[in-house]
């Protein structure tokens, strides 16, 4: 019989480099990244079914009634779900899954699958975060001022999660992940 793999959510605020990290970490063996649904449009190069399931608002709510979603969350005026059949099929494959979530979501998780280990990616300040926010060129000044102010709320739930990694050197940071992944 093969041993169930273990759940791992990932948060951290927008801009931080979570999905970076992730990406690096979907190359390694045993993991699985999950793929989320969303409500919000694809940005330019997102594939659906690959980067998001994308979906409208209305079947989304209906998909989350009926219990479809291992958890789900309002985020910036979208809806973002991770999809429950999915991740299970998985992790009764023996392979570890990543789901890359905010943190109203984690917090779901947690409840409903207490062994899934939490991780909390923050930046090494609010200035930095705010610098790389600015250097991807894709949002507003008030795009902006949103994802600094939910920051600082996201940020106020980092010690509920079982680990926090700071993303001040990517390698490092990565290396970090990946041991904690590894060993979990």
């Amino acid at each position: 019989m093969t041993e169930k793999g273990k759940l791992f959510v990932i948060s951290g605020p927008s801009g931080v480099g979570k999905g970076t990290l992730v990406s690096k970490l979907a190359e390694e063996p045993g993991i699985w990244v999950s793929v989320s649904a969303t409500t919000r449009g694809p940005r330019e190069g997102e594939v659906d079914g690959e980067d998001y399931f994308f979906m409208d608002k209305d079947a989304f709510l209906e998909k989350a009634a009926q219990g479809g979603f291992i958890e789900w969350a309002e985020y910036s005026g979208n809806c973002y779900g991770t999809p429950a059949d999915v991740v299970q099929a998985h992790l009764d494959t023996g392979e570890s899954v990543i789901l890359e979530i905010e943190v109203q979501g984690a917090a779901q998780v947690k409840e409903k699958l207490p062994e899934a280990v939490l991780i909390f990616i923050e930046p090494p300040s609010l200035e930095e975060l705010e610098a790389r926010l600015r250097g991807r060129g894709t949002e507003s000044d008030e795009a902006i001022a949103r994802r600094l102010a939910a920051a600082k709320v996201e940020l106020e739930e980092k010690m509920k999660y079982d680990t926090v990694l700071v993303n001040d050197d990517l390698d490092r940071a990565f290396e970090e992940l990946k041991m904690r992944v590894r060993n979990a």
